[in-house]
Order: C-alpha cells, then structure tokens, then sequence
C-alpha cells in the first residue's frame, strides 16, 4: 500500500492521540516504519516523526547529503536512527518489534 504525506500525518495525529487517551507512548506500539529517501517529502516525515518522539527509525537505501555522518551519528544516539543493513537482518529486526 503507497502511503503518501496526507496519510501518514493523520496516522501520526491518532497515534498523539491514543497516547494522551490510553496514556501509552507512540514507542510502545507495534509499530515498524522503514523510511525510504525518494522524495523530499521524506525529509518532512522524517522530521515530524523525530518531533513525536518516535524511535528505531529504519532508513535508506541511501541517506540525504545533508545527513553528514556526524549528525547521523547523534540521530542515531537519540533516536536510534539507522540506516539498512541486509534484507534478512532488516526483516528480522522489524518481525521482531
């Protein structure tokens, strides 16, 4: 299913508002989100999910240029922001959340 930004923001409004009604964070949820950078409206999700405070963000196949390793590496700290890795890592990892 193609998912575009109209979608997801207003799957990103409910989960705000399962959190303040059910008192559960976004993080607690069976939820996996690979991210894929083809457009730039990536970036804006991209953002938009790290203001929520969501977490273990998978993305790729490749990272924007303005993602310098630095900052990747400070993503990574606070978010757990990562990049792809293998198909069987990547599938084991999310099959597992």
């Amino acid at each position: 299913m193609q998912v575009n930004v109209t979608m997801l923001t207003q799957r990103l409004f409910w989960l705000s508002l399962w959190q303040r009604n059910w008192g559960c964070g976004v993080n607690d949820l069976p939820l996996s989100l690979v991210l894929s950078w083809f457009e730039q409206k990536a970036i804006v999700i991209l953002l938009t999910l790290l203001s929520l405070g969501v977490k273990n963000i998978v993305t790729g196949p490749t990272a924007p240029g303005f993602l310098t390793p630095d900052l990747l590496a400070v993503l990574n700290e606070k978010f757990g922001l990562r990049s792809i890795t293998t198909v069987e890592e990547d599938m084991k990892q999310l099959l597992s959340a």
